[in-house]
C-alpha cells in the first residue's frame, strides 16, 4: 500500500479525495489530512507519508511555502490546483503532476499511476519553482528516466509516431514519450516554431531560408522542410531576430 496524505484547506474537497481514492485507486490508503501549511508540514514530519496530494493555495500560505520549510522532501507529490493556465504550463515544464479541480476521477487514477513508477520529486519541485516565473529548464520523459534540460539546448524536435526525438547543440538527442503537439504547445513562447506537421525548430539556429522550394537550414546542418502555410509565420519570427 502507499502511504498518502492530503493537504487542503478545503474540508470537503479533502472528503471528495479522500473517497474517490478508496473507490478508485486501492493501492492508495490516506493516513493523514491536513488544512494548511503549519499542519501540512507537521503530517508531513509525523506520518512521513509515501504520497503527497497538496493544495496549491491555502489560507495560511502556498504549497510552495510548505515544500520551503521541509528540510526533507522524500516523498511522491501530486499538487491540486484551480490554478490559470500559465500556472499549468510551468507544472508540463517540470514534468511535476498536478490535477485540476474539480478532479476528474479518470485523470486521479493516471496521475496516481504515474507517480507509482516515478522517483521522489525533490528535483522537479525546484525545477517547478523556477519555472513559475520565465521556463528556462524542461523535464524530458525518456522510457527509463527525466531528463532536465536547458531549454536554449534544444536545436529542434521531430515527431516520431507518438514519441518525439530532441535534438540538442552538443549533438546528442533524447527519445521523449510525449507527442510532438504537447512540445508545440509548450515551447511556442519560446521562440520555437512548428515549420512542418513533423518538425518544430528553435528559430534562433536557423542558418538559412530558401523560398522557392520551402526548406529551412539549421546551423548543425540539417535541412528541414517549410509547409507552405508556415512560410509566412516563419519570415515574420526570422524578422524579429
Amino acid at each position: 500500500m502507499i502511504r498518502a496524505i492530503i493537504i487542503d484547506d478545503i474540508a470537503e474537497a479533502r472528503a471528495v479525495l479522500k473517497s474517490d481514492l478508496e473507490n478508485y485507486c486501492p493501492s492508495i490508503e490516506v493516513v493523514g489530512e491536513a488544512e494548511g501549511v503549519v499542519t501540512g508540514a507537521k503530517c508531513i514530519n509525523e506520518l512521513k507519508p509515501d504520497l503527497v496530494f497538496l493544495d496549491i493555495q491555502m489560507n495560511d500560505g502556498s504549497g510552495f511555502d510548505l515544500l520551503e520549510i521541509l528540510p526533507i522532501k522524500n516523498f511522491k507529490l501530486i499538487f491540486t490546483t484551480a490554478s490559470d493556465e500559465y500556472a499549468l504550463k510551468a507544472f508540463k515544464f517540470s514534468a511535476v503532476d498536478y490535477l485540476l479541480k474539480p478532479i476528474d476521477p479518470d485523470e486521479l487514477m493516471e496521475a496516481v499511476n504515474r507517480v507509482e513508477h516515478q522517483e521522489k520529486a525533490s528535483e522537479r519541485i525546484s525545477l517547478l519553482k523556477e519555472n513559475l516565473n520565465h521556463p528556462k529548464r524542461i523535464a524530458l520523459n525518456t522510457l527509463d528516466k527525466i531528463h532536465i534540460v536547458q531549454v536554449a539546448e534544444i536545436v529542434r524536435c521531430e515527431s516520431s509516431v507518438n514519441y518525439t526525438m530532441f535534438y540538442f547543440t552538443d549533438d546528442t538527442k533524447l527519445l521523449v514519450t510525449k507527442t510532438l503537439k504537447e512540445f508545440d504547445q509548450l515551447l511556442s513562447d519560446h521562440d520555437f516554431i512548428r515549420v512542418h506537421q513533423s518538425h518544430l525548430i528553435n528559430v534562433k539556429f536557423i542558418k538559412g531560408f530558401t523560398k522557392s522550394d520551402g526548406y529551412i537550414f539549421l546551423k548543425d546542418g540539417t535541412k528541414i522542410p517549410v509547409s507552405t502555410r508556415k512560410k509566412q509565420v516563419l519570415m515574420d519570427m526570422i524578422q524579429k531576430f
